[in-house]
């Protein structure tokens, strides 16, 4: 009773999950070994009045019901019949009824594994990538492929031979696919080793040290393969089509797979085939790119890339269709006006984007126009260095600037220009000459004032106009000892102006004889300055009338009250420069209480000087010189007798000038050998008679002399040193009646 009841629990315990569609499911272990009959289960839809029990479904008979459980009579084997599906019938209550049992029989491990294939081949082609499966070994298990039973597992136990490597090859526990590990990859060699034999393993359990196992050879051949690089592809720029055009291909020769194309092309440029053809779709252009190195990509369909790229090389081949170029349009260079010959002045350069390997790059240089033409063709270009140089001897008398024209022209005739603007650049062959070299002689009044404007000459460089080598520096080399003279040069002119910078003094210095020389500021590249440039400038003073100067500016003089009249209480003394007699006068004293000797200078009272009355006299000292004069004369032979009035305006030399006008009435008579008139002039109508005339005429002269006194007195008081024009005559006023 025991065991009935330990059996019993098991087999409910272990009813699986699996069993389906039946009233009842109970799931029973394989091959029992113990005692027969096997009870499985009760059966709880059996009721305990039931009669005619039987049970159908099973052709064995391995099945029955005893006391309402269902038994079996003999083990069961899940690999022969893995369930039953039985029909429990029976009467009760006078009725048949029946139900169903489904028995699931429960695997055990019970089956070794077993490999597919007796014989197991495969190939493995050069070139295979690391992990990469060239072959699978497949296994079987009769064992439930639900449970661990029949979970395989792969291992590879030995390699023989172990060259070069002990390790070349993989098996993948799960799948059983076989692959070249790192070393297989990189040192398989077919002609090193052919053929490889493999021992490989299969265990259930999950490999479980405890599992069912069994062992197998896998023989493995190396084979070549034509997957390699291609030749390198040479193709001509535009290529006039029709597109696609092939170009090469390859081959991968392990089965089917897929190819691609990889690299720096535009897309669609190169395509691949299914066959492994590739094809050139559009013209090239090698000057956009001369050269490609397509990658071709070889993949299982699953997209899994099985070897190496391997590489094709493109080069395109140079057409000429390019012309040269330079890399700028217009170039500015400088060149002396002295250059001689051959001389280097600019190299242009043009490119050429054509193969440098071909003859389409060699260039031709050529001077195609200058601006301006004449006076010569001055400037030359080498036909194959593109070097410009002088072609005349020089380039004096060239214009200041040229503009060139330069072609740059390949062997198809393709060609390009540009410009080559040259500046013929001045340099200082040219001394400055003066033209004449004698100047004045120039007249300036001793009293010129300073500042005063001499002259301005100019000597003339015929170097280029503005430049260093055309400015002059001018100096005066002797005459100017003193320093009365200074030089002020207009730069933009090149003229020079002398002017006055020191005092003159005809006394002193009548005449100056300057030597002026001319010098550019550079130096001088040909020649030497000589006598032509330098040149003379005569200058004379003109003397003055000048004005007396006293000795003091000031003078105190101290006398008793009471001293008698008459006698001197000082003596005024004057300086005249031009050696006059010096005349004194007094101005202030209204009461005459004082006198001044015209020509003594002495001071004396006139009166008694009473203090009470007055302490302190002022007055003023008036010095003169005896020369305010001029001659009035016929500047025709002959005029007819009458009385003329002749317009006089006498002005001195300051500035501004002052001056007094009157109308002087002239009578112009016969005179006798003794210079008197020998007939009355005839009385003209409204005019008085030749008394009157006389008289009027001496009054006249009078108050003229009284006049000229007094201005030139006034104006030499204000001007010590009043100027007079130099061609005033110095004698005194004869008037012929």
């Amino acid at each position: 009773m025991s065991i009935f009841i330990i059996t019993l629990t098991l087999v409910v315990l272990q009813t699986p999950a699996q069993c389906s569609g039946a009233n009842l499911k109970i799931g029973v272990p394989e091959n029992y070994d113990g005692i027969f009959p096997w009870y499985l289960a009760k059966l709880p839809n059996l009721p305990a009045t039931s009669t005619d029990v039987v049970v159908t479904g099973d052709d064995e008979g391995i099945f029955g019901v005893e006391a309402g459980f269902l038994y079996a009579l003999k083990p069961l084997d899940r690999e022969k019949q893995p369930s039953y599906s039985l029909q429990v019938s029976f009467s009760a209550s006078v009725q048949s009824q029946s139900f169903m049992v489904e028995v699931c029989v429960i695997d055990k491990n019970d089956n070794v594994p077993v490999f597919i294939e007796e014989s197991m081949r495969g190939s493995v082609q050069l070139g295979l990538l690391k992990g990469i499966s060239f072959m699978q070994v497949g296994a079987s298990d009769r064992d439930d492929r639900n449970t661990a039973h029949a979970d395989l597992r792969f291992s590879l136990m030995d390699q023989t031979p172990r060259i070069p490597s002990s390790h070349m090859f993989f098996i993948d526990s799960v799948t059983g696919e076989v692959s070249l590990t790192e070393d297989g990859a990189s040192t398989l060699d077919p002609e090193m080793c052919g053929r490889y034999k493999l021992s490989v393993m299969v265990k259930d359990m999950g490999g479980k040290p405890n599992a069912f196992f069994s062992t197998g050879i896998v023989t493995v051949e190396v084979t070549g393969n034509t997957w390699a690089s291609p030749d390198p592809v040479r193709l001509q720029e535009n290529l006039p089509g029709p597109y696609p055009i092939p170009i090469s291909q390859v081959k991968w020769s392990g089965g089917l797979v897929e190819y691609s194309l990889e690299g720096e092309f535009p897309e669609m440029l190169f395509t691949v085939s299914r066959e492994g053809v590739i094809s050139l779709n559009a013209p090239l252009d090698r000057e956009t790119q001369d050269q490609f190195q397509i990658s071709i990509v070889v993949e299982r369909p699953d997209g899994r890339e099985i070897a190496k790229p391997v590489e094709l090389r493109v080069m395109v081949g140079d057409a000429n269709d390019n012309r040269p170029t330079f890399p700028t349009t217009q170039y500015h260079t400088v060149v002396k006006e002295l250059a001689p010959r051959g001389t280097e002045i600019l190299t242009v350069q043009a490119a050429d984007n054509d193969d440098p390997k071909t003859d389409n790059v060699r260039i031709f240089y050529r001077l195609v126009g200058q601006i301006p033409e004449s006076p010569r063709a001055l400037f030359r270009v080498d036909r194959d260095s593109g070097v410009i140089s002088v072609q005349a001897d020089n380039l004096e008398g060239a214009a200041p600037q040229y503009t060139l024209t330069i072609t740059a022209e390949d062997a198809k005739g393709l060609n390009s220009s540009c410009t080559v603007v040259v500046t013929v650049q001045d340099e200082n062959n040219n001394p400055p000459v003066f033209t004449p070299h004698e100047y004045g002689p120039f007249h300036l009044a001793e009293d010129a004032p300073l500042g005063a404007t001499v002259t301005a000459v100019s000597a003339w460089d015929a170097d280029e106009r503005g430049g260093d080598s055309w400015q002059v520096n001018y100096r005066l080399e002797s005459g100017n000892e003193e320093e009365v003279f200074m030089l002020v040069t207009d730069k933009q002119t090149n003229e020079v102006s002398l002017i006055l910078s020191k005092v003159l003094d005809f006394e002193r210095e009548s005449e100056y004889i300057l030597v002026l020389s001319a010098q550019n500021p550079v130096a001088l590249v040909r020649g030497r300055y000589g006598p032509a440039s330098t040149a003379t400038v005569s200058i004379y003073v003109d003397d003055i009338n000048e004005g007396p100067i006293l000795s003091q500016s000031h003078y105190e003089v101290t006398v008793r009250e009471g001293e008698e009249p008459g006698r001197v209480i000082a003596t005024i003394r004057g300086y005249d420069p031009d050696s006059h007699p010096i005349r004194y006068s007094l101005r202030g004293d209204t009461k005459r209480y004082f006198s001044i000797g015209k020509y003594s200078g002495e001071l004396k009272t006139v009166q008694a000087l009473d203090r009470e009355e007055n302490s302190t006299y002022t007055m003023e000292v008036m010095a003169e010189d005896g020369h305010t004069h001029t001659n009035l004369s016929l500047n025709i032979p002959y005029l007819s007798p009458e009385v003329y009035t002749v317009p006089f305006t006498i002005s001195d030399s300051s500035s501004p000038p002052r001056s007094t006008f009157i109308n002087l009435p002239v009578t112009v008579c016969p005179c006798n050998v003794r210079g008197n008139c020998r007939t009355a002039a005839k009385q003209l109508q409204g005019m008085p008679t030749v008394q009157s005339t006389v008289g009027i005429l001496l009054g006249t002269l009078g108050v003229i002399g009284i006049i000229l006194i007094v201005v030139f007195v006034r104006l030499s008081y204000q001007n010590p040193k009043p100027p007079s024009k130099t061609n005033q005559e110095r004698e005194p006023l004869r008037i012929s009646l």
